[in-house]
């Protein structure tokens, strides 16, 4: 089964430190958290504590702890603190397609619980999350300098 520290650890080494890039549309950002998710709290100071009790309340759901393979569910999870939960459940639903009938609605219930559990990839989720990092720049060009990054956590 998902193990959430474990994902959270994971994201939180991929969100690194204290960032201010003036070209990210999300503003300044601390363990990938900005000042409108933690209102009241200065960004530079937001404590890797804060950090993971933020995760685990907004990000990592509780059906997400029923994922068998450990790898399948960090990157999902992963996935959503990048894209959004949204989107990251609604483009592994796209990379299930193939193998069985699931509505990509971008909502982990308990059929995409079964779907990921009985034909999870990870390799074609992560073929499906290039493929969107491709569409992302192609409607948003100023976004370009940011997929290399993307690519590299998807594949890591």
């Amino acid at each position: 089964m998902a193990d959430e520290k474990l994902a959270i650890q994971k994201t939180l080494a991929h969100e690194g430190g204290f960032v201010d890039n003036k070209n990210d549309s999300g503003g300044q950002t601390k363990y990938g958290i900005t000042q409108a998710d933690l209102p009241g709290v200065t960004v530079k100071d937001i404590t890797p504590e804060q950090a993971v009790a933020y995760y685990a309340e907004h990000y990592w759901k509780p059906l997400y702890s029923e994922i068998n393979d450990q790898l399948l569910g960090e990157k999902i999870f992963d996935m959503g603190v990048l894209f959004g939960v949204g989107t990251a459940v609604k483009l592994l639903q796209i990379s299930l397609s193939d193998e069985i009938q699931v509505v990509s609605d971008g909502a982990f219930g308990p059929n995409t619980l079964a779907a990921v559990n009985e034909h999870g990839d990870i390799n074609r989720y992560r073929t499906t999350l290039i493929n969107h990092c491709m569409n992302v720049v192609n409607n948003n060009p100023q976004d370009a300098e940011f997929v290399r990054g993307w690519v590299n956590r998807i594949n890591s």
